[in-house]
């Protein structure tokens, strides 16, 4: 069956339904579902029961930028600042240095095993040097994993932000594969150009798009959503246009706007967040689809030898080397190096060099796509165990408390207080974000006059509302109060 424009809605929509429900049995085997979402889109291809030709990398290399976006966005709007300070500077170490070493080391051991080329080897060590954020967030989210340490946030950061410096990599050693007379030192400036203007522009973005979500006086309250993607696409398209890193300031500006008070933040988190699981669905089903799995078959024993490198050797050097800086536990080291889930980003990377027309293109491509499905299955399905094992992670009940979403846990409070805003508040006529309300505090209903107001973050305060306030703390308590500008010895 060939995809056409009659039949593709109807195909997709199928194949999304069938990844839906094999998902939500895949947990009870313990099969992560990003390999159910691989193996739908292989059965469902030219080799399998489906009989669907699809081989166009353009479509699929569009495909996964779009998919990244979002998946990098979710994931930077669902990262708490706070969280992530303590470990800032070890995660940052992880996806620049912990990327080139893990790039290098693989790359050497693929030019002494094969008929590679050093560029050439290199460039299969970039493409899958990469945590993937996808894979990550996934198996760490839906298995509830509570790890010691500060080491999920570690890897949550790491992921999310490693994926620039794979791309940049890959980009660089594709164009030295390409054109002979290139060199690698005249890749460097590439190099630092693209993480650069990417970092700067990342946060410039993130804060002109706070100020505009705030300030933006939308008719409908979906339309902010609308306003959120028009900002990530932007966002990864202007970088891109000047040459930086897209994807970086797409992460970069996304974690700038969820620590900050907007409106409708809430809703932000959880849209994209359903943005993100569609697309890893459509992004690992068009790969699945893209792969051939009767080319897969030759290079099995070759694939597997490179993946343990990568597992066993690779990876696990370049944690331990990054980490010399930072006073890391060796079982937290050992951890690390065995989170370093492949999945789709390492795929979507690999169709660069098909595009290019790099003469070991399509080995290439068959490689990553087997490391990728290696490392998903074997890392993937036994990180629950290894935590175990080394005694990193929390007790159930701790656990279960993990898998609570987050918003809800900071809807948890211990003291409850109604609160009458006065006429001489300097809060009267303001919104509820322009007042720093404290973040561990919550405004859960307003009584105005007879009626009752579910507030969000444009709600404007009037006189004599009564808020029903639930805060954490006393102190947090009086926070709330300066913030409002209410003298607590007259309530």
């Amino acid at each position: 069956m060939t995809l056409t424009i009659e039949n593709i809605l109807l195909i997709g929509s199928l194949l999304l339904f069938i990844s839906l429900f094999a998902g939500k049995t895949s947990t009870k085997f313990g099969v992560p579902v990003l390999i159910l979402f691989l193996s739908i889109g292989m059965l469902a291809g030219s080799d399998g029961i489906g009989g669907i030709y699809f081989d166009n990398p353009k479509i699929a290399q569009f495909i996964g930028i779009i998919a990244l976006n979002f998946i990098l966005f979710s994931g930077g709007l669902d990262t708490d600042f706070k969280t992530i300070n303590p470990i800032l500077w070890k995660g940052i170490t992880l996806s620049s240095l912990g990327v080139l070493i893990t790039a290098v080391t693989l790359g050497i051991f693929v030019w002494l095993l094969t008929d590679f080329t050093i560029y050439e080897s290199i460039l299969l060590g970039s493409i899958v040097s990469s945590t993937d954020s996808a894979a990550v967030f996934s198996i760490l989210r839906s298995k509830g994993l509570a790890l010691k340490n500060n080491l999920r946030p570690t890897l949550e950061l790491e992921s999310g932000s490693n994926d620039p410096m794979a791309y940049v990599l890959t980009i660089v050693f594709t164009g030295l594969v390409v054109n002979q007379d290139a060199t690698l030192l005249g890749a460097i400036p590439i190099l630092l150009k693209q993480i650069i203007i990417g970092g700067i522009l990342g946060f410039v973005f993130g804060k002109t798009a706070t100020w505009a979500i705030n300030k933006i006086k939308l008719d409908y309250e979906g339309l902010y959503i609308v306003l959120g993607i028009a900002i990530m696409f932007f966002s990864f398209s202007f970088t891109d246009f000047i040459g930086g890193n897209g994807f970086l300031a797409v992460y970069i500006s996304a974690i700038f706007i969820g620590n900050q008070d907007i409106i409708h933040k809430k809703k932000y988190i959880k849209s994209f967040d359903s943005f993100a699981w569609l697309m890893q669905i459509i992004l690992f089903v068009t790969l699945g689809l893209l792969v051939f799995p009767k080319q897969l078959i030759p290079i099995i024993g070759l694939g597997l030898i490179i993946s343990v490198i990568l597992i066993l050797v690779a990876r696990p050097l370049s944690v331990f080397i990054s980490l010399i800086p930072f006073k890391t536990p060796f079982k937290d080291k050992i951890f690390i190096s065995w989170v370093g889930l492949r999945g789709a980003v390492p795929i979507v990377f690999a169709t660069y060099p098909l595009i290019a027309g790099v003469e070991k293109a399509n080995m290439i491509f068959n490689i990553v796509f087997f490391i990728s499905l290696t490392s998903v299955l074997i890392q993937g399905t036994t990180l629950t165990y290894i935590a175990k094992w080394l005694n990193l992670s929390l007790p159930s009940e701790m656990k279960q408390l993990n898998q609570i979403d987050r918003e809800l846990q900071d809807s948890i409070k211990s003291i409850f207080k109604i609160v009458e805003i006065p006429e001489n508040s300097k809060a009267i006529g303001k919104q509820i974000y322009e007042l720093n309300f404290p973040k561990t505090a919550l405004i859960s209903i307003i009584k105005r006059n007879k009626s009752f107001i579910t507030p969000n973050g444009s709600t404007i305060l009037e006189k004599s509302d009564k808020l029903f306030i639930i805060s954490e703390t006393d102190d947090e308590l009086q926070n709330v109060y300066n913030s409002l500008d209410i003298k607590k010895q007259n309530l």
